[in-house]
C-alpha cells in the first residue's frame, strides 16, 4: 500500500500493486481451511476469483485523497471487507432462485461448481466475516468502527442490496418507468458505494462537508456503473452469461442505448463535480474513474 496513484493512465502498476495487496490480505482473512471444508473454499473462490476491484480501490483511494496515510494498517481491511460484500451479494444474485447465472468472472458461478446449499451458506459467512474484519481493524478508533460497520449495515441490508435485489426480481419482468428503475438501481448498486465512500471518510478522519458531496458522488457513480452494466449485456467479454437482462426493464430496453450513454456521461459528470469538492481538483480517485469508464466504454465500441 506504499504506492501512491496521481492517474489511472500513467500509473497502472501502482494500481496493480494495490490490486495485488488487496488479493494478499483478502487470502489472509479467508483462509483455506480444511480440504474437504466446501464453504470455506466457495468463501475463498467468490471472493479471490479475479474482478475489478472497483470497490475497494475507490475506499483506499480516496481515504488518501481525504488525508489518511497509505500506511494506515485498518485501511486495507475495511477495503476487504466492502469487497467481501460485493462478493456474497454476487454469489446470492446468481443462485437459480434469483437470476439463476452460469457464469461470473469468467468462471462457473458458485452454486455450479459448489452446489446452491454451500453458495447460500458462503454467501452469509462472507457477510459474517466482513462485518467482523470491521470490528477487528487495526489502528481506527471504536467510533470509526462503529460507524464504518453502520454504513456497511445499511448498504448490504433492506436500506440496500437486500432492497434492490427484491425489486428487480419482483419488478423486471414487467414494464416500469425509468424513474422505478433509477430507484432500483440506486438501491442495487450506489449504496455499497456510498458506504464505500462513507467508510474512507470515516479512515481519514473527513469533515461532514467532505462527507456530503462524497454520498452524492457515490450516487451519480452509482448510476452510471450500472447504466454501463445495461450496455454491456449482449458483450461477449464481461466474463458473465451474455443477455442475462432479456426480457428485463432495463433503461437500454425503454430508451434504447444512444440515450443510456448520453445519461451516463451526465452522471460522470456529476459525480466528478462531487468528487472535486470533496478531494479537490488533484485527486488521484478522479483521474481512476475518468480513466476506468473511459477504457469500458471504448471496449463497447
Amino acid at each position: 500500500m506504499n504506492a501512491s496513484v496521481d492517474t489511472f493512465a500513467s500509473h497502472e502498476t501502482a494500481l496493480q500493486a494495490l490490486r495485488d495487496a488487496l488479493h494478499a490480505r483478502l487470502s489472509q482473512l479467508l483462509p483455506e481451511g480444511h480440504e474437504r471444508d466446501l464453504v470455506a473454499a466457495a468463501m475463498r473462490e467468490g471472493t479471490l476469483a479475479p474482478g475489478k476491484r472497483i470497490r475497494p480501490l475507490l475506499l483506499l483511494l480516496a481515504a488518501q485523497d481525504l488525508g489518511c496515510p497509505a500506511e494506515q494498517p485498518g485501511l486495507m481491511d475495511l477495503a476487504c471487507a466492502v469487497e467481501m460484500v460485493h462478493a456474497a451479494s454476487l454469489i446470492l444474485d446468481d443462485i437459480p432462485c434469483m437470476d439463476d447465472a452460469s457464469m461470473r468472472r469468467g468462471r462457473p458461478t458458485i452454486h455450479r461448481q459448489f452446489g446452491e446449499s454451500v453458495a447460500i451458506l458462503a454467501a452469509v459467512a462472507l457477510l459474517s466475516r466482513a462485518f467482523g474484519v470491521v470490528a477487528e481493524a487495526q489502528g481506527l478508533t471504536d467510533a470509526c468502527k462503529a460507524q464504518a460497520s453502520a454504513e456497511l449495515s445499511r448498504a448490504a441490508g433492506l436500506e440496500g442490496l437486500v432492497q434492490g435485489q427484491f425489486r428487480d426480481l419482483s419488478e423486471g419482468a414487467h414494464s416500469r418507468s425509468a424513474d422505478a428503475i433509477v430507484s432500483t438501481n440506486t438501491l442495487k448498486t450506489a449504496t455499497l458505494f456510498e458506504a464505500t465512500l462513507q467508510m474512507a471518510a470515516l479512515a481519514a478522519g473527513a469533515s461532514h462537508e467532505a462527507r456530503q458531496p462524497l454520498r452524492r458522488f457515490a450516487q451519480d457513480l452509482g448510476q452510471a456503473f450500472q447504466l454501463l452494466d445495461d450496455l454491456s449485456d449482449g458483450c461477449c467479454n464481461t466474463g458473465k452469461d451474455i443477455h442475462q437482462d432479456s426480457g428485463k426493464s432495463t433503461l437500454v430496453a425503454i430508451l434504447g442505448p444512444e440515450a443510456v450513454r448520453q445519461r451516463l456521461q451526465t452522471h460522470l459528470g456529476r459525480a466528478d463535480e462531487h468528487l472535486s469538492c470533496a478531494c479537490g481538483q488533484e485527486a488521484v480517485t478522479r483521474g481512476f474513474v475518468r480513466a476506468w469508464f473511459d477504457k469500458q466504454l471504448t471496449m463497447l465500441g
